[in-house]
Order: structure tokens, then C-alpha cells, then sequence
């Protein structure tokens, strides 16, 4: 693949090798969806419980997570192409050892390889986007159409990953990445594209590894909580260790000339609002659907089909959103889309408290999980366009790499938090529930262990009276519920708080700007930003 200008380039070459890097992060976000409608499967087929099933999203999660800001300076230093194409190869590989996996162990290490692989795809196709496109309003149409990709695979990946479960066994959710991974490889390496923008600098090894360690010990204490204890000294100290880890980083990179996490980017509101409203704004949705798979399989014994169509109102909503929200980005204002995005998250959320109300069944709360599609997908693309359209080419990928590590570590405590909560709720009322149920001596006890799990095997009902197994299977899925209920709560308020940020950050940021004098150093406001995409958009030359 040689380099070449962008001006060089035909709009047809352009538009070929949109599509292909859409194509492979369609990969990323395919994996993302479907490997939930397989964790029921992969609980009966390695016997584990939920502490095991989060372990199998979070191990992609943490990786994933941990190494975006690494993939981005990697990509600024290397060229984006051959890095991106780095990513398919070695996303590809492992996608076949998790396939292959013959223990949970095997699982967790495919999938965190997948993710330290993974991790380098999003940023770099929003960079090599950021070059291909140097006209704003064509730039944004670029993102809308990658972003309406992501909710295309998040909304086939349910009910294809459902298929591919009950036809071929939870491997073949796996191997599906392999014809996929050589096709987008094949493509981008014939492909010519424009000339690379490379920077000369340094990687920060220690401090990605505090990164790393950090953020790693504190998932393993949010989901290892409820079984060592709070109060244990594993788990305290799992939690100090990572507080102090989080520190000694953030020390380490404000004395760096040539930092892994780029403090100074967020000097510009911009990126500071895109980041805080990636991570707050998708907190609950990655905790919803880890919940609800485990819920419709688990406790309304649907089969993994039934369970991707029944996210269609979610996916599908992502999907058809994103691209209207990536085309309309520029035209509105950040400051009123995001919070208000954010709002529907919440609302959304709050309506999710039907779920398990007696008469309320999914009928009753569908809207809900669409208007969640909505949110998500009001605040995710304005937050993209604005921080692509706020950073200058050269800083594309180190820029896209902070604000997706936001993005992919509420995954990572969306999934963690949730999921403590679910299982904390279960340990601590699951004893006094059953002790009201006609229950043989010690029978209590080791169907409390079980529920905490957030498994409830048949042979665990053997010792059970016939007459007695409807109402405790009926009690082990009201606890669920539950637990449930009080994630999404947890999840709405956290949402709400993320939204009354933003507005404060956006009219702070106004504030700012209006009192700065003429010629003052100052980052480009946001609505100086939206004036300059849409003058672009319309050929009409924007202000200085």
C-alpha cells in the first residue's frame, strides 16, 4: 500500500477504505455484544458463577481499556494503518484460542489478548478517519457512518450470536472472527491510502504499566468483593493498593515531557466534557446488558435467539441513532445534546424498574430499552464529532484513544459494580428469604451459596421437596431482580450526576470565553467550532 496526498485520493478509494475500517470495528463491536448472549452456555459448560461470568466480559474489558491510550501514541509513532492492521491480525488469533479455550483459564487469557489487540482499532480508525477526511462536514458524515457500523454489529451481534449459540455451541461466537479478520486484512493491505502525519516521540512503558495495575486491582476488588469480604484484608487492601497505584501514575505523568495520558488535552473543555460524558453516559448500558442476558436466560429460561431479539429494541435503536446523531452533530450545539442524551440514560434506566413487577412483562418496558438506544447514541456521536472536529490531525489518535479509554472503562465498572451489588444483594437477604420456605435442614444454607453464585444448577433443587422447588426457583428469581433493581438505581443517579457535570463544565466554558480578552490563548469554544463545521459544510469560508 503506498502513500499518497488526500487530494490524490478518488472519493470511490475514499469510501472503500471507510468501509473495510468499518468492517473491522464492526469485529470490536460484534464481540462486544455477542459473547453476552453466550455466557448462560459458557456457565453450564465450565460450571461457573457470576464472578466467573464477569471475569470473562472484564478480562476483554480491562485490556482493552488500559491500552487505549497506548494505541493511540502507537499509532502516532508508527503510522495508524500498519498498527490498525497489527490489531485485526492479533484480534483474529486469539479470537481462534478462545474458540479453542479447553478451561476458563484458557477463556480469560483469549480474551484478554483480544483486547490488548482490540484495543488499538476504535482510535486508530477514528485517526486514519481524521486523515482521510480533512473537510469537516465530510469528516462528520465519515463518523456518523463508522458510528452507525458500531450499532449495525451492536444490534446483529444478539441475535446472531443467539444462532451461532443454539446451532453451533458458544465457540462458534468465536470463530466467526476469523473469516471476518482475514477479509478487512486482505483489503487494507492491498489499499492505498493518504500520506502518514508521524510523531517522534516516546513511549511511556512505567506508566502504562501503573495504569494497568491500578485499574486492574480495583476490578479485581469490586468483583472478588462480596466473596473474601469488604472488610478482609485482601480486598481493603486490593482497593488502597490500587488508590495508591492511581496516584503515583498521575504524579509520574504530570513529570513527563511526552505523557501516556495527555493531561494537557483537557485544557480544552471539549475533551474533558467528551470524556466525563463517555464514562458516565454509558455506565448502565454494558451493566443492562450483562444483567438482563443472565436475566431473560436465567430466570425466564428463554433461549439465546429469544434473548437477542429481545435486545433488537436496544441494538437496533444504537443503530438507527448513531448515524442520525453522527449526521446531525454538527448542526446542533454539544452543550444541549449531551446532557440531554444523558437524561434519557437515566430515564431509561428508572423505567428498566418494571422489569420483574408482577403483570409487567416485556411488553411493558420495551420503550425503555430504546430510549437508552437513544441516549447513548445522542451523547456518544456528539461527543465523537466534537472531539475530532476540537484536536489538530497530529493529536487525532492520542485524543480518540483518551476518550474511548473512558468509554471502555465504564464497561469495565459498569459490568464489576453491577454485578457486586446483584451478588451482595443476594448474599445478604438470600437466608432470610429461604428461611420462610419449607426447607429440609441445612438446605438454606447451600441454596444461598448457590444463588450468590448467580447460578441455580437442578441438582442443587434434589435435596428439595417436589412440593417446595416452584417457590424457590420463584424466590432465587425475585432476589435477582432485586439486585437488579438496585443497580439501576445506583446507575440512573450516577447518569444524572454525569449530566448536571456537563451543562456546569459547558457553561463554565462560556463563561470563560466571554470574559478572555481579544487575542487571549484559548482553545476554540464550542460554538466557534460548530460555526467553522458548518460553514465547511456549506463551502462558505469560516471566521478566523
Amino acid at each position: 500500500m503506498t502513500n499518497r496526498s488526500i487530494e490524490a485520493i478518488s472519493p470511490r478509494s475514499r469510501g472503500w477504505m471507510l468501509f473495510f475500517l468499518c468492517f473491522g470495528v464492526f469485529m470490536v463491536y460484534l464481540d462486544g455484544t455477542i459473547v453476552n448472549v453466550a455466557l448462560s452456555d459458557i456457565q453450564r459448560h465450565f460450571d461457573v458463577g457470576l464472578k466467573g461470568l464477569q471475569w470473562v466480559v472484564d478480562a476483554y474489558l480491562l485490556t482493552f481499556a488500559c491500552l487505549q491510550l497506548s494505541s493511540g501514541a502507537i499509532g502516532d509513532v508508527l503510522g495508524p494503518r500498519k498498527v490498525f492492521l497489527a490489531g485485526i491480525v492479533g484480534f483474529t488469533m486469539f479470537s481462534v484460542l478462545c474458540a479453542m479455550a479447553p478451561s476458563l483459564d484458557w477463556l480469560l487469557a483469549g480474551r484478554a489478548f483480544q483486547g490488548v489487540f482490540g484495543a488499538v482499532l476504535l482510535p486508530l480508525s477514528l485517526a486514519m478517519i481524521r486523515r482521510l477526511y480533512d473537510q469537516p462536514a465530510a469528516r462528520a458524515k465519515a463518523i456518523g457512518i463508522w458510528s452507525a457500523v458500531g450499532g449495525v454489529a451492536l444490534a446483529t451481534g444478539p441475535v446472531l450470536g443467539g444462532w451461532l449459540v443454539e446451532r453451533f455451541g458458544w465457540q462458534s461466537i468465536f470463530w466467526i472472527n476469523l473469516p471476518v479478520g482475514a477479509a478487512v486484512t486482505l483489503a487494507l493491505a492491498l489499499m492505498r491510502g493518504p500520506a502518514e502525519q508521524r510523531q517522534a516521540r516516546g513511549m511511556d512503558a512505567p506508566g502504562q504499566l501503573l495504569f494497568i495495575a491500578s485499574i486492574a486491582l480495583l476490578a479485581y476488588g469490586l468483583i472478588e468483593g462480596n466473596a473474601w469480604g469488604w472488610g478482609s484484608v485482601r480486598i481493603a487492601g486490593t482497593l488502597g493498593a490500587s488508590a495508591v497505584l492511581l496516584l503515583v501514575f498521575v504524579l509520574w505523568e504530570l513529570r513527563r515531557r511526552e505523557p501516556l495520558f495527555p493531561l494537557g488535552l483537557f485544557r480544552n473543555p471539549v475533551v474533558a466534557v467528551a470524556s466525563l460524558a463517555n464514562f458516565l453516559g454509558f455506565f448502565g448500558l454494558y451493566g443492562v446488558i450483562f444483567l438482563l442476558t443472565l436475566y431473560w436466560q436465567n430466570a425466564n429460561g428463554l433461549s439465546p435467539v429469544e434473548t437477542g431479539v429481545r435486545f433488537l429494541s436496544l441494538t437496533a435503536s444504537i443503530m438507527v441513532f448513531s448515524y442520525i446523531g453522527g449526521t446531525l452533530a454538527p448542526k446542533l450545539p454539544p452543550r444541549s445534546v449531551i446532557p440531554l442524551g444523558m437524561l434519557f440514560v437515566a430515564g431509561s434506566l428508572a423505567g428498566l424498574l418494571l422489569i420483574g413487577r408482577d403483570g409487567v412483562g416485556y411488553g411493558g418496558y420495551w420503550w425503555a430499552l430504546s430510549l437508552l438506544g437513544l441516549g447513548i447514541s445522542m451523547c456518544g456521536s456528539s461527543a465523537t464529532v466534537a472531539l475530532m472536529s476540537a484536536v489538530s490531525p497530529e493529536r487525532a489518535g492520542a485524543a480518540s484513544g483518551l476518550s474511548n479509554t473512558f468509554r471502555q472503562l465504564s464497561a469495565v465498572f459498569g459490568v464489576a459494580l453491577t454485578g457486586a451489588i446483584v451478588s451482595g444483594h443476594i448474599r445478604s437477604a438470600a437466608p432470610g428469604a429461604l428461611a420462610r420456605l419449607p426447607l429440609p435442614d441445612g438446605a438454606a444454607e447451600r441454596l444461598s451459596a448457590q444463588l450468590e453464585s448467580g447460578s441455580l444448577p437442578r441438582d442443587a433443587l434434589a435435596p428439595v421437596p417436589a412440593e417446595s422447588r416452584e417457590a424457590v426457583v420463584r424466590e432465587s428469581g425475585r432476589l435477582f431482580v432485586d439486585g437488579m433493581h438496585v443497580s439501576l438505581i445506583v446507575a440512573a443517579a450516577a447518569t444524572l450526576a454525569g449530566a448536571a457535570i456537563v451543562a456546569a463544565l459547558f457553561i463554565a466554558s462560556r463563561r470563560r470565553a466571554a470574559i478572555l480578552p481579544a487575542g487571549a490563548p484559548a482553545m476554540r469554544s464550542e460554538a466557534a467550532e460548530s460555526a467553522r463545521v458548518r460553514a465547511a459544510g456549506s463551502g462558505a469560508q469560516p471566521d478566523a
